[in-house]
């Protein structure tokens, strides 16, 4: 439901997680100890990237609703009440009257989206003078043009509006996506004689678009952004996140510019773990989007008072989430597009060596104010002192604390003592489960052994022979089941693309994934087979006990020519345990 959506793109789950437990970083996951299982070792992981948790003490997992269910004890509606509250989520806005679904109406708005920036593109292909910035101004390739998906809104007042509607689209659908605005006349297109650059979610789904002016004038703005939509937020959204990610995961930190061309040019130029918020404003939802790929975030601003303020605004923030801010130093008078488009390398080399936020704010006002004066020293230390505040870690706060002290040539306790006037920060008290869990330790095992066995098939079809034999019975999660049905079905499935038929069980997917990412990436290939023929015969063994019990006790009221029946079958399940124990030898 959309309820959920919404709340998720608000919230990520480690911080709803570490509401209820201490969580360290592992790699790129979180790890800590499980609430419901009694360990002294830390074994449930939460993936920010996948936005999923699993507990390997239990065998427990999902998204965060399930997390909040368990440690709650509450039922889904109970959950999503809670998490909407935190989350400042209204629910009643996603309760219709007409009982059509906000999902359905969001798919709309998706399509007419859609649509509309093919309309642009096919304008753009039919505009000279925009084809003459793209190409020879901007010096955008024909390949950049079509991966960023380009175009260009008519100067008419209702090219668009009119084409939609002949479409099926209505006037208030369009409204809705940010496509239309009502002017003196009437209706009319949002967008006219603009270059139009799409904007995408993270997985690549039109949300909205910039709009930028292709000639010179002083009353009217440069950019002009999409208006807030179901679909567009301009506080949460991160331009060209969904063709950085991949190269984010592999650089390990992205590097955030001011404008949406600025990306553009750095993608085209082969630096492609760049990605824009709108202006210089990050917030703390931009940074968690970010988060989910790295802790190392590099901001590429203007060198300006603008970009210090927006960078001093950004370090309690960047603090908070859990990132490492640093700054990117460009060359007198370039931006990144700029510098990408003349000389490549340059801007290669200059993502590669940021200074880190704090000493790089030290710098700036070292230069702006004389620390010779006592006034220069009263500023110097009131501005920085505001940035160290925010620092969350308090051996970092202690550090900068002397180096400013050094720097002033004064006391550090002088300094300790400022700081305690600005008032220091306070951590919240964590929620405990309220429900403690009652674990059947023979379940437990059983679905440890279901979810490994599944993870390995999922992410190596040389696996997949190994849960030929078992069947649904023999595993107790409905979620389960379905996946081992449709690798059944589907031998040679990929792992890296996401299947449709398993769709409703994708956090189950994802869990399975970080299963395997966790415990069995990089083994050895026979220590992976002699793993899946162990969870193989461990889950046979189980269904036939399970099964041998169900037999004697109905062997105990059974006349002698059922007696007969049940023993033979009580004989071909040993047949099954010891063919299965031959061919896995």
């Amino acid at each position: 439901m959309d309820a959920v959506e919404e709340i998720k793109s608000r919230l990520s789950i480690e911080d709803v997680v570490s509401q209820y437990l201490e969580l360290k970083h592992s790699g790129r996951n979180f790890k800590g100890l499980s609430p419901f299982s009694n360990e002294k070792t830390a074994s449930l992981m939460v993936s920010p990237e996948k936005q999923i948790w699993h507990d390997f003490s239990s065998g427990k997992g999902g998204d965060m609703f399930s997390f909040v269910m368990e440690a709650e004890g509450l039922d889904f509606k109970a959950a999503l009440e809670l998490l909407a509250r935190q989350a400042g989520v209204d629910l009643d806005q996603f309760r219709t009257k007409q009982g059509t679904t906000s999902s359905s109406q969001k798919e709309r708005l998706y399509s007419v989206l859609e649509l509309a920036t093919k309309f642009y593109q096919v304008h753009l292909s039919k505009h000279k003078p925009t084809l003459e910035y793209v190409f020879k101004t901007r010096q955008f390739s024909k390949q950049t043009v079509l991966t960023f998906q380009l175009g260009y809104a008519p100067n008419q007042e209702t090219a668009l509006l009119t084409f939609l509607q002949k479409k099926g689209f209505t006037a208030n659908e369009i409204k809705q996506a940010g496509l239309s605005t009502q002017r003196y006349r009437g209706p009319s297109d949002m967008f006219r004689d603009r270059l139009m650059i799409p904007l995408m979610d993270s997985t690549g789904r039109i949300i909205g678009f910039t709009a930028r002016i292709l000639h010179d004038d002083p009353n009217a703005p440069k950019y002009i952004n999409t208006p807030q939509t179901a679909l567009y937020d301009k506080s949460r959204h991160v331009f060209g996140l969904h063709l950085a990610k991949e190269s984010i995961r592999k650089t390990d930190y992205v590097v955030v510019a001011e404008g949406n061309l600025d990306v553009i040019g750095s993608h085209q130029a082969g630096v492609t773990n760049v990605v824009a918020t709108a202006g210089t404003a990050m917030t703390e939802a931009h940074l968690k989007a970010l988060q989910r790929f790295t802790t190392d975030v590099r901001l590429a601003f203007d060198q300006d008072e603008a970009g210090l303020r927006a960078t001093e605004r950004a370090i309690p923030i960047a603090s908070r989430v859990g990132v490492s801010l640093s700054i990117i130093t460009l060359p007198e008078g370039k931006d990144p597009d700029e510098l990408a488009k003349k000389d490549p390398e340059a801007w290669r080399r200059v993502v590669t060596t940021p200074t880190y936020a704090v000493d790089w704010i030290m710098e700036r006002y070292a230069q702006q104010l004389d620390l010779s004066s006592a006034q220069g020293k009263r500023q110097f230390s009131d501005q920085v002192l505001l940035t160290i505040q925010g620092l969350g870690d308090s051996v970092e706060r202690d550090h900068y604390i002397v180096q400013v002290a050094e720097l002033l040539g004064i006391s550090a306790d002088a300094l300790r003592s400022k700081l305690v006037q600005l008032g220091q920060k306070t951590t919240p008290a964590r929620r405990r489960p309220t429900v403690p869990a009652k674990l059947n330790p023979a379940r437990v095992e059983i679905i440890k052994a279901q979810n490994r066995i599944l993870s390995l098939a999922f992410a190596l079809p040389s696996l997949r022979t190994y849960i030929e034999p078992l069947t649904t019975a023999m595993l107790p999660d409905p979620a389960a089941q379905e996946v081992l049905v449709f690798l059944q079905a589907h031998p040679d499935f990929n792992e890296e693309s996401s299947p449709t038929a398993l769709r409703e069980f994708s956090d189950y997917v994802k869990m399975l994934r970080l299963q395997y990412e966790e415990l069995y990436q990089g083994l050895e290939a026979l220590e992976l087979r002699y793993e899946a023929a162990r969870l193989q015969i461990r889950l046979i063994e189980n269904h036939v006990k399970t099964l041998k019990t169900t037999l004697a006790t109905a062997m105990q009221t059974a006349d002698e020519q059922q007696t007969q029946q049940l023993l033979q079958q009580a004989k071909e399940l040993d047949q099954l345990l010891n063919i299965t124990k031959e061919t896995t030898k």
